[in-house]
């Protein structure tokens, strides 16, 4: 069972398939020049649906980063990365976690990231952070706080073939604050804490086995969150009632259910799973059961299947509008992830979906800001640089022109 939930989760936690550039093969870009046909531009294929795009971070700055999300009011956004190592030395294995400002021209477009600021304990291993809905600058993640004591690598298994992705027992769901508020004159601003004056992340709860790929509901008091029971060794995802300290199972299939998000109204969760034993993931929404008296969550009403194919699909994220998804797919093969959109609400048995995405690589992991206006994805666009087999993952902005599918 073990070697099993590790192949197939070449894809459940985030970009471990092609974040580094592990994916071998050819991208769709490098094959039409092969073909004697030149590429065509991604940022012409990609107008109708995406314009003004900026790259946030770079190579000289992270090794590799990604699964990035904005905070609510747009000024913020959070990810994880690994570092660019020294010359001479190799990277870290692990990723840790960071907090930015955006930085915003005069039309309110990004043109960057200034103020970085890793948020996680030195060597521990970190992922899928995001910002609180209401109490500005608290932060939840997944941390294991200190090193973990597995130290077997993630990621494309060269010698095997296959994927792996490590499922470190010590990771929690942790918070923390990272952003102080200070008074200036009659003026409030807002900076990001210092590390010597930042609170140290602290469990939300503590217990055996991974707690972690963890989102907010709208107003807060909700946390859903993917478990792996260090007895049945089976991803499920579950969601913790801040409000009376309890955790409530919600997906219990067999085989891999993870990467939870509540929809816009709170009423829905989009996940992914692999609960048909193929190796691939596929998209589900589930309505939720909630107490009309109390707004406890006891459970889900129903669950809708939204693909089904030969295909990875993952890291689904609601659109603000609550009836599509944009989701990171295979469909256009393993070297070469792209970015879709799909309608979430229809009971059609086949959903609508349209292609965001047109460069070569890897582009994955994409969410909205509060208002949709700005799409947030992780893509290897950037280049190769010198020394580079393949193109390192970094952190990309666009204004989103038409995402419905």
């Amino acid at each position: 069972m073990i070697a099993r939930m590790n192949r197939i989760k070449h894809a459940a936690v985030w970009a471990s398939v092609a974040s580094a550039g592990w994916i071998a093969g050819t991208s769709s870009g490098a094959a039409d020049a092969a073909a004697g046909e030149p590429a065509a531009d991604w940022r012409e294929l990609e107008a109708g649906a995406l314009t003004g795009h900026v790259q946030l971070t770079f190579p000289e700055q992270f090794a590799r980063a990604g699964e990035a999300y904005f905070s609510p009011d747009g000024a913020w956004v959070i990810f994880q990365a690994i570092p660019a190592a020294a010359a001479g030395e190799a990277p870290a294995t692990v990723y840790a976690m960071y907090v930015a400002r955006l930085q915003r021209d005069e039309r309110g477009a990004p043109t960057g990231l200034t103020g970085v600021m890793e948020v996680s304990p030195p060597g521990s291993a970190n992922t899928c952070g995001f910002f609180h809905p209401t109490e500005r600058g608290r932060i939840i993640f997944g941390s294991t706080l200190t090193a973990p004591a597995s130290k077997a690598p993630a990621g494309y298994q060269r010698g095997t073939s296959t994927y792996a992705w490590q499922f470190p027992t010590e990771m929690e769901v942790v918070t923390r604050m990272v952003v102080q508020v200070a008074t200036g004159g009659a003026q409030l601003t807002e900076e990001l804490l210092l590390p010597q004056g930042a609170t140290d992340p602290t469990p939300l709860w503590r217990r055996d086995g991974y707690d972690a790929e963890c989102s907010y509901s709208v107003d807060g008091r909700f946390i859903v969150y993917t478990r792996v029971d260090p007895e049945t060794l089976d991803p499920d995802l579950y969601v913790f009632d801040t409000k009376e300290g309890v955790h409530t199972p919600l997906v219990t299939e067999g085989g891999y259910d993870g990467g939870p998000f509540f929809s816009p109204d709170g009423r829905w969760i989009c996940y992914r799973s692999d609960r048909a034993g193929d190796d691939n993931l596929q998209l589900f929404v589930a309505e939720l059961e909630v107490d009309e008296d109390t707004g406890a969550i006891r459970g889900v009403a129903r669950e809708r299947q939204l693909t089904e194919n030969g295909h990875v699909n993952w890291a689904p994220f609601w659109h603000p509008g609550g009836s599509f998804l944009v989701y990171t797919t295979s469909e256009q093969g393993h070297a070469n992830y792209e970015v879709y959109a799909i309608d979430a609400r229809g009971e059609a048995k086949t959903p609508r979906t349209k292609r965001l995405t047109h460069a070569p690589g890897f582009d994955g992991l994409p969410a909205f800001d509060a208002r949709g206006e700005w799409m947030m994805w992780t893509s290897q666009r950037g280049g190769k640089r010198a020394g580079e087999e393949r193109a390192s993952s970094q952190l990309w902005v666009a204004r989103v022109v038409n995402a419905e599918p």
